[in-house]
């Protein structure tokens, strides 16, 4: 009955959940570009142009860091307040803030906003899906307190306490949130390399906010039953008690960060430009930090432009997958990428369907994947294509940017602060379309919200193909 009342409801509004989700981002960004646009954003009390601050605002909403000025040197406390609240925001979605501005002055959340809270966390009911999102804010508000407290013991020291508490704050939601700004200075994270406390914290936060919310909720639950009922309930079991997308969210994050790991310490090792000149630990903790940072938090420790082109290409790949759904990263996230990669092994071994941890994956889910994967390949194609005639950089530098901006991710080679007037709009029209997400994105522009069902069934005639 429920289903049926929501079905009822959008048939009947004028702009279903993907619309007003776009729509809020929209005057989100334009809010931001207006405030970023004024003097007393910049340090030098200067009108920033609108392309710069429309870029920024883009970026900094949309959990980016692609930057065409320099963040600590160029904005002021208040440009840079602006965009940190545009990072906050952006990580959580502006549904979440509007839900709890509602929960705070007493509103009631009507139907409709909870059909966009839904579209906006990837939830499959409006069933709790208010509670849900209390719950994110406050495990949200949590973790980057506890990063920025643990932050706080690098930068007090180095900053002093006003500063250092700023810089630890800013750091621990920008990595969280997945978003890639930070206010060193020109060279990234650079300068922190050799800190291995540093580096394990801007981990761990990046890693948090790439899991995706219902990961984070399915696992306590799963680790809270294997603590009250210790012995009688193994770790195995604990482990099948997860649901499937938090099985297949687990596996695949592991197997790209080790693999990561594993391929830029051998592939870098010897690089007197990257790994090269560190000490044997330092190296690992380098490697790593460049394995989790590609998907897609957008920090550098290493100067990426001296990566070998083996590593470049690993990131472009990274990148490409970016994180989990229902999270704060961007790419094609890592499910999809894992149920194509299972849907190709399940036609090589001749089977009728995909099953993985005894459970069988949904034909619609594949065709998603399926669709994800092949919009964003067009995506990236064309304004790939686009960059080529714009921009005078080399192809490996114009794609590694391209991807990077579709999975917001906020790594580049050094061309960003480049780019062409033309060429910027692509980034940010890039930015956008990645931070809302493909499907959202095509339910928006292409299908009529109640009015996507299948009425006639034809009848089933095979092609070749491969």
């Amino acid at each position: 009955m429920e289903i049926d009342n929501q079905e009822d409801y959008k048939a009947k509004t004028k702009y279903g959940p993907a619309q007003i989700l776009i729509v809020g981002f929209l005057g989100l960004i334009l809010v931001a570009t207006i405030l970023l646009m004024l003097p007393i954003s910049t340090n030098n009390r200067v009108v920033t142009p609108l392309i710069d601050a429309l870029f920024t605002a883009t970026s900094a909403v949309c959990v980016t860091g692609l930057v065409v000025v320099n963040t600590l040197e160029y904005w002021s406390l208040f440009g840079k307040m602006v965009i940190l609240l545009c990072i906050q925001i952006g990580g959580l979605g502006f549904m979440t803030l509007v839900s709890m501005i509602f929960v705070i002055t007493g509103r009631r959340i009507t139907l409709k906003n909870r059909l966009v809270m839904q579209e906006a966390l990837n939830f499959n009911t409006t069933s709790g899906v208010v509670r849900f999102t209390k719950l994110i804010v406050n495990l949200t508000l949590l973790i980057e307190g506890v990063g920025a407290l643990f932050l706080s013991f690098i930068f007090i020291p180095e900053y002093g306490w006003i500063k250092g508490i700023a810089y630890s704050i800013f750091h621990a939601i920008s990595a969280f949130c997945n978003a890639g700004f930070d206010v060193i200075g020109q060279n990234s994270l650079m300068p922190y390399v050799d800190n291995g406390l540093f580096n394990t914290i801007i981990i761990l936060l990046v890693i948090c906010g790439g899991l995706g919310y219902t990961v984070w909720i399915d696992t306590y639950r799963a680790f809270r039953l294997k603590f009250s009922l210790a012995e009688h309930f193994t770790w195995k079991q604990a482990f099948y008690k997860l649901a499937l997308h938090t099985k297949l969210v687990w596996v695949i994050t592991l197997i790209l960060i080790l693999g990561g790991f594993i391929f830029f310490f051998l592939a870098e090792y010897n690089n007197p430009a990257t790994l090269g000149g560190l000490s044997f630990g330092d190296k690992i903790t380098a490697a790593m930090f460049q394995s989790v940072s590609p998907r897609t938090a957008g920090f550098n420790t290493i100067p990426l432009a001296d990566l070998t082109t083996g590593s470049t290409i690993m990131t472009i790949f990274l990148m490409l997958i970016g994180g989990s759904p229902a999270g704060t990263a961007g790419g094609i996230k890592t499910v999809t990428f894992g149920v194509l990669m299972l849907c190709a092994m399940s036609v090589l071994k001749g089977h009728s369907s995909v099953v993985v941890f005894k459970k069988r994956i949904a034909l619609d889910q594949i065709l998603k994947a399926l669709t994800i994967m092949t919009i964003a390949f067009i995506i990236i194609g064309v304004c790939l294509i686009i960059l080529t005639f714009t921009e005078d950089a080399t192809f490996i530098e114009i794609l590694f940017e391209t991807v990077s901006a579709f999975a917001t991710v906020g790594l580049t080679l050094g061309i960003t602060s480049s780019l062409s007037m033309l060429g910027r709009i692509v980034i940010i029209l890039l930015m956008f379309i990645g931070r809302l997400g493909l499907i959202t994105i095509g339910v928006a522009l292409v299908v009529r919200q109640g009015q996507n069902t299948v009425g006639i069934q034809y009848p089933e005639e095979k092609v070749l193909v491969g």
